[in-house]
């Protein structure tokens, strides 16, 4: 039976290239929503008409409002996307709440644009879960 080597805590070295790779997964993840979330915005404020109008939802916002909420947080996960990649514990609970966030947002704008709401949050969902799976205690 061969010996895995191990960190000072008693983590594998499967362990730690696990725990990275899932934070480099999130990162990209994030990126991805990012950019996404700030086509969406560019897209709501330049051509509002793009959104499908429903009349009697409850979360009625101006389409242009939207817009500006997507391109908003679109650059703020960009932003904490970037900086996962160097995996500071500052950036992993910025990545979860701005991955529920923008789950949130995509959630409320469901009815103006469904299929690319639905696929956001399931990115947002997947950033969630590999910023999650991993204790900060994995990473050291």
């Amino acid at each position: 039976m061969a010996n895995t080597p191990t960190t000072s805590r008693g983590h594998s070295a499967k362990t730690l290239a696990a725990a990275g790779g899932l934070v480099v997964f999130a990162a990209v993840m994030l990126l991805v929503a990012g950019v996404l979330g700030i086509c969406r915005g560019i897209m709501g404020i330049a051509r509002d008409e793009v959104f499908v109008r429903t009349p009697h939802y409850i979360f009625q916002f101006d389409v242009t409002a939207w817009g500006w909420l997507h391109l908003i947080f679109g650059i703020i996960a960009v932003v904490v996307g970037a900086a996962l990649f160097k995996a500071p514990l500052w950036g992993r609970i910025a990545g979860v709440a701005i991955a529920a966030v923008v789950i949130l947002l995509n959630f409320l704008s469901l009815p103006y644009y469904p299929f690319w709401s639905l696929i956001a949050v399931a990115i947002s969902g997947f950033v969630i879960w590999a910023l999650c799976i991993i204790s900060p205690a994995d990473m050291q």
